[in-house]
């Protein structure tokens, strides 16, 4: 499940999200008029589309439905290879069938274009005081509220204690104000691969994942990738963007870093003992509760003479414009992300951060207790990098098409592309990608 949580497919709707913001049907961004105007019924069932397993909302369903007598919520699993794809095709179609659906965030502009989604603008001002300032910003497109947001993330930079006692290598501290550099980083792992300690230095979760090294091209200043009116002007040729990739192509090429382990299987190489560092989320902190190493969490390096910068974001909550049970999906909606109670409950099974400020007040000091005394400093990272230093990915209604496209330059240069023309080839397939849109 966590999986599902960050990563999106790469050409599952390649064809389809082209025509984002062209299409005839709300292309102006005002299709979905806000739930309110048609109310629907005030009892009943309404069905709520998403990616993760049942168990994952039972107990905020079950929490709802005690709260709302005469209101059953119907979950229906799509699997995540599928859902892009599948809720394309059923929106388009303008599917009754579909109520409340979860929401990459990154994805809000594109479906709000299609006229996918119900505006919330309404809830504004409530949404601005109960999220952090990254999560409202991310659920807008053109000045207009259409998504909640439900859950939030970070990262941490986990570390092989046994295997930086071994290199002699002090371990980083839990402290914000004294994270590293990831220059320190990079010279502590190979003193421990030196030692023996540890087969690599360092290694990324997500390796070819945009929503990881953004990080790095916005800790040297290069931005995110996207600039101009419109957001659809390629912006990864900058400075930043090529220090960055030319620091990261050569984490590979050294050896510090190992090529060919892609995805979500990089985490065993971590728990197995063969990396000095590692770059995961918050559901790492339970996953390697159960390794037999030693280890601990700091915050999120960033580049000497840059600035701290980490990831966030995660799912949100829309409507369906097509809903014919507008009332009671919108009060379910409020419900799992504007009340703290209810927000909570859609963790309850998981290890994801609530994007609910409230609920991440009572939230996150569990996090220090996830894994014993290896998480101590887990929950004021989480809280320090909420409110410091979080980016969010770029709002764009080209998004879908950028992230493809990067993620594919990420993995070319990873391989050993040089860094400066592989971001130069990226820059004309994004251009060409966004013409029609434009």
């Amino acid at each position: 499940m966590q999986r599902k949580l960050f990563v999106v497919p790469a050409a599952v709707l390649a064809a389809a999200l082209l025509v984002a913001g062209c299409g005839s049907s709300g292309s102006s961004g005002s299709a979905g008029a806000p739930a309110a105007a048609d109310s629907g019924p005030a009892s009943g069932t309404i069905t709520f589309t998403g990616t993760d397993n049942a168990e994952t909302y039972q107990p905020v369903i079950k929490a709802f439905e005690a709260k709302n007598p005469g209101i059953k919520v119907a979950y229906t699993q799509i699997p995540f290879d599928q859902f892009n794809a599948t809720m394309q095709q059923r929106l388009s179609a303008k599917d009754s069938g579909i109520d409340v659906y979860t929401v990459d965030e990154p994805r809000v502009s594109q479906l709000a274009a299609k006229g996918f989604l119900t505006d919330l603008s309404d809830l504004d001002d409530q949404v601005k005081t109960k999220v952090s300032a990254a999560a409202y910003k991310t659920n807008h497109f053109r000045d207009k509220l259409w998504s909640l947001p439900m859950w939030n993330s970070t990262q941490f930079l986990f570390y092989n204690k046994t295997a930086l006692a071994k290199a002699k290598v002090p371990p980083p501290t839990a402290d914000p104000q004294q994270r590293w550099t990831w220059e320190q980083v990079e010279a502590a792992g190979r003193k421990a691969m030196q030692s023996g300690g540890a087969k690599y230095g360092l290694f990324m979760e997500q390796p070819e994942a945009y929503y990881q090294l953004q990080p790095l091209a916005e800790s040297l200043g290069g931005g995110s990738g996207i600039e101009g009116d419109d957001a659809l002007t390629p912006a990864v040729e900058t400075d930043g963007w090529k220090k960055a990739m030319q620091w990261y192509g050569a984490t590979f090429a050294s050896g510090l870093s190992p090529r060919g382990i892609g995805g979500f299987q990089t985490g065993p190489v971590f728990s197995n003992g063969q990396v000095a560092f590692f770059v995961g989320g918050p559901w790492d902190l339970k996953i390697f509760g159960s390794s037999k190493i030693d280890w601990g969490v700091a915050p999120l390096p960033y580049f000497q003479g840059g600035k701290p910068v980490t990831p966030t974001g995660s799912w949100s909550l829309g409507i369906n414009p097509a809903s014919k049970q507008q009332g009671m999906a919108r009060k379910f909606l409020e419900f799992a992300t504007l009340d703290a109670t209810g927000n909570l409950a859609t963790t309850s099974t998981t290890t994801i951060i609530p994007a609910n400020l409230e609920a991440q007040k009572q939230y996150t000091p569990k996090m220090d207790a996830f894994s014993g005394a290896k998480t101590a400093g887990a929950a004021a990272i989480t809280a320090y990098e909420s409110e410091h230093t979080a980016v969010s990915r770029p709002v764009s209604v080209g998004y879908i098409q950028f992230e493809e496209v990067m993620g594919k330059a990420f993995a070319d240069i990873r391989n050993g592309t040089n860094p400066d023309t592989r971001l130069q080839e990226a820059t004309r397939q994004l251009t060409d990608a966004w013409k029609s849109i434009k």
